[in-house]
């Protein structure tokens, strides 16, 4: 019997949350060090409005182990879904290399490389929001 596709998702996505945790706890730890956040408590900061600060600092390298970690999970979809058994992309390809139906294959190859190249360019966009300084 196959597992439920929800199943196969939630385990994706638990390295994926526990990296991005780990990342984040990390980079908040070395932002709180700071002198600014040392400044905003000595002007009396209380300590969300700081944290505040303190996290939108620290996005942009959240967001950049974010844009990795959706290039795994869309070429780890493939191994998912061949295991669970679960109708996807990943099955498609599958399916489509052991029919050596070469035109599927490129095209979900292409769709996934855009994808991926598409996720990455809005992530380096986002750079801007988090931190104005930065100028393309």
């Amino acid at each position: 019997m196959a597992a439920k596709p929800g199943a196969a998702l939630r385990e994706l996505a638990l390295v994926y949350i526990a990296l991005v945790t780990r990342m984040t706890r990390a980079t908040v730890l070395e932002v709180l060090h700071e002198d600014y956040i040392r400044t905003a408590r000595a002007k009396g900061l209380g300590v969300l409005p700081v944290l505040g600060h303190a996290l939108r600092n620290a996005a942009i390298p959240i967001a950049t182990t974010v844009g990795v970690g959706v290039a795994l999970l869309i070429g780890g979809v493939v191994v998912t879904e061949t295991v669970y058994a679960i109708p996807g992309v990943g099955r498609l390809v599958i399916d489509s290399v052991q029919r050596h139906d070469y035109p599927v294959i490129q095209s979900v190859l292409l769709l996934s490389a855009g994808v991926y190249v598409l996720i990455n360019l809005l992530i380096d966009l986002s750079y801007r929001l988090f931190d104005p300084r930065i100028q393309y």
